[in-house]
């Protein structure tokens, strides 16, 4: 498995990544075949699952997602060492609905009750703070962050759903080391809006979040000329050719795909060794900007 670094970490993980959030959410697979997809995952060399406390179906159903993910990595039967967990605070489910819950006060229970889903054994490898909650200052809430890395909670802080000048005033508070934001053919405000680039100079790690532009893309992505025409002549799916666009888009893109499936998570990771010529990425730019 090809790797990549996370920021200036010296930590290596694989170049392609697991998102937890479609094994917890209301119409989740059953347990058995979740921990199976993250087995496999594992066993195909994937060394950075990415979650979240809010990955479950409810508030009654918190750190689910969490949970699941420490179970698996007890329950695999290889080496699990280098494998990193990402996971985020500060959205809540409240009737399977997403809110922003940025009081420091709550983001310290939450850091500390993640803390204990993901083992209790060790710092959290990578804690990001999901949205800004308007309501609070970005100081205020990821003073509760910076606390939790004092504790030995955390190891790094990333942030998620920011801007350029929002990334820039959490620097001020603790040391980040990703931004997680959304980005896709069909959503590519990274792009324009300064945040990838910043990412880039910076060099800090970019999650793409929603890589197959959520459901109703992910359910027609078949249909679009373009994609259909570059996994027939590559010998691949039209998802391992927008994980090769999202990986040509720049160095510090880490593709963190979700599955629910083994089958998805194979299929994902042959993305690796898909090439995109710059006329390739081009011609997926002009179709999908068009949509």
């Amino acid at each position: 498995m090809q790797t990549t670094e996370i920021a200036k970490t010296g930590i290596s993980v694989s170049a392609i990544a697991l998102g937890g959030m479609p094994m917890s959410i209301y119409d989740r697979p059953p347990e058995s075949q979740s921990l199976d997809t993250i087995h496999r995952a594992l066993y195909l060399g994937i060394t950075f699952i990415d979650t979240a406390d809010s990955y479950c179906k409810d508030e009654s159903d918190k750190h689910h997602n969490e949970k699941l993910i420490y179970k698996a990595l007890q329950t695999y039967k290889g080496d699990v060492s280098k494998v990193i967990i990402a996971t985020k605070g500060g959205l809540m489910r409240p009737n399977q609905s997403w809110t922003q819950n940025g009081n420091p006060q709550h983001l310290r229970e939450t850091i500390r009750v993640s803390f204990e889903a993901l083992g209790g054994n060790k710092p959290i490898d990578i804690w990001q703070y999901h949205s800004p909650d308007p309501k609070y200052t970005i100081e205020e809430s990821l003073k509760a962050a910076k606390e939790a890395v004092e504790e030995g909670l955390i190891r790094f802080v990333g942030v998620s759903n920011f801007s350029v000048e929002q990334i820039k005033k959490a620097r001020d508070v603790v040391d980040i080391v990703s931004v997680q934001n959304q980005y896709s053919p069909w959503q590519r405000q990274p792009e324009s809006d300064g945040v990838l680039a910043y990412c880039e100079q910076e060099n800090l790690t970019f999650l793409p979040w929603s890589p197959f532009g959520g459901m109703r893309r992910h359910t027609g992505l078949q249909d679009m000329p373009v994609l259909a025409k570059l996994a027939q002549e590559k010998g691949v799916s039209v998802y391992c050719i927008v994980l090769a666009w999202l990986r040509s888009k720049s160095p510090c893109i880490l593709p963190i795909p979700g599955a629910s499936k083994a089958s998805s998570v194979e299929d994902s990771v042959q993305a690796i060794d898909v090439k995109l010529s710059s006329e390739e990425v081009a011609n997926i730019d002009k179709e999908t900007s068009s949509i």
